[in-house]
């Protein structure tokens, strides 16, 4: 019993302790000519549940990642919480990162919010990874955090 006691007081040390704020660095994002999600806004995604291009008069920068916005609104409220609109995975086909552990390109229109997160995908070719995914969502879901956490180390 005293191992277990030991076990988990330092596990919940090390978790609370840990920096879960830390900045990855920007090769692990998804960056096209700079630009996270391809120009897109990521606040639009939650808010009308629809990918919408960002414009270049209403950009943030957050962690070296530039980010667009449709809005100055959005913007605004990217800026008061950025990690509430970030997408996974750096911006990375979540399903990807699940099957296999690689960064691959995605398609900015193909996405889904579940449990407040943004997920991407790559649908082209006749390919669309949000269907794959929907297969096994939870199962992809816990290998792509795992593959991700391997993946930045």
């Amino acid at each position: 019993m005293r191992p277990l006691i030991t076990f988990l007081i330092l596990l919940s040390s090390s978790i609370l302790y840990s920096q879960p704020g830390k900045p990855l660095s920007t090769s692990h994002y998804n960056l096209d000519k700079g630009l996270a999600i391809k120009g897109y806004d990521p606040v639009n995604y939650f808010n009308k549940s629809k990918a919408v291009k960002g414009s270049s008069k209403f950009t943030t920068n957050y962690n070296g990642v530039t980010y667009q916005f449709s809005t100055a609104e959005n913007k605004n409220l990217f800026d008061a919480n950025p990690n509430k609109y970030e997408p996974q995975y750096g911006g990375w086909c979540a399903f990807a990162m699940g099957d296999y552990g690689k960064k691959v390109d995605i398609n900015p229109e193909t996405f889904k919010i579940t449990d407040g997160k943004l997920y991407l995908f790559y649908n082209a070719y006749f390919n669309n990874t949000l269907k794959s995914w929907n297969k096994d969502e939870k199962g992809l879901k816990e290998k792509a955090d795992k593959n991700w956490l391997e993946l930045i180390k």
